[in-house]
C-alpha cells in the first residue's frame, strides 16, 4: 500500500510540474523592434513603450475574443502615441512571425502568432518581447507570505527612465 501511495504521488507531481510548463494554446504577443542597436534608437524603443504602457498593461478582460476586441479598438490610440514619438514605423496586429524564445522557463517554439508587432525605422535592433493576453508580462515577488505582483513593462521603464 506504501508503495501504491508512493507512485501515485510521484505520478501527480510529475503531472503537476507538466502543467506548469504548459504554454497557453492561446496568446497574444506583443513586440516592440528598434531601428537599429543604437543608443538613439534604443531609448526610442523604451519612449513608445512608456507611452503605450498605460494602455496595454491594464486589460480588463479575461477572455482573448475580448482582449482582441480591445486592441483593434485601441490600434487608432496606439498608432496616435507613436506618432508622437516618430513618423517611421509600422504597427500590426495580426499573425507575426516570432524565433524561438524562452520566457520565465517555458520555451515558445518559433513561427507565426497572433501579435501586436510595432517596428521602428528599419526594424534591426534589439527588441522589447512580452505576452499580453494571457498577461505573463507580469513578475511576481514574495514579501513574505503574500505576493506582490509588479509589471515587466514597468520595471523596464523605471530603470531607463
Amino acid at each position: 500500500m506504501k508503495k501504491i501511495i508512493i507512485f501515485l504521488s510521484i505520478i501527480i507531481l510529475v503531472l503537476c510540474m507538466y502543467k506548469e510548463r504548459t504554454i497557453p494554446e492561446e496568446i497574444i504577443r506583443f513586440r516592440i523592434i528598434a531601428n537599429s542597436d543604437k543608443e538613439e534608437d534604443q531609448e526610442l524603443k523604451y519612449n513608445v513603450l512608456k507611452d503605450l504602457y498605460p494602455y496595454l498593461i491594464n486589460t480588463k478582460t479575461n477572455s482573448i475574443n475580448k482582449e482582441r476586441k480591445e486592441l483593434q479598438e485601441k490600434l487608432p490610440l496606439l498608432e496616435n502615441k507613436i506618432k508622437e514619438r516618430t513618423e517611421n514605423y509600422t504597427i500590426n496586429y495580426g499573425y507575426n512571425y516570432f524565433p524561438k524564445k524562452t520566457y520565465k522557463g517555458k520555451t515558445y517554439p518559433e513561427g507565426e502568432y497572433e501579435s501586436l508587432v510595432i517596428t521602428l525605422g528599419n526594424g534591426e535592433g534589439k527588441n522589447f518581447w512580452c505576452i499580453l493576453f494571457p498577461p505573463l508580462c507580469m513578475v511576481d515577488k514574495q514579501e513574505q507570505k503574500n505576493t506582490k505582483y509588479k509589471s515587466l513593462f514597468k520595471e523596464v521603464i523605471n530603470k531607463y527612465f
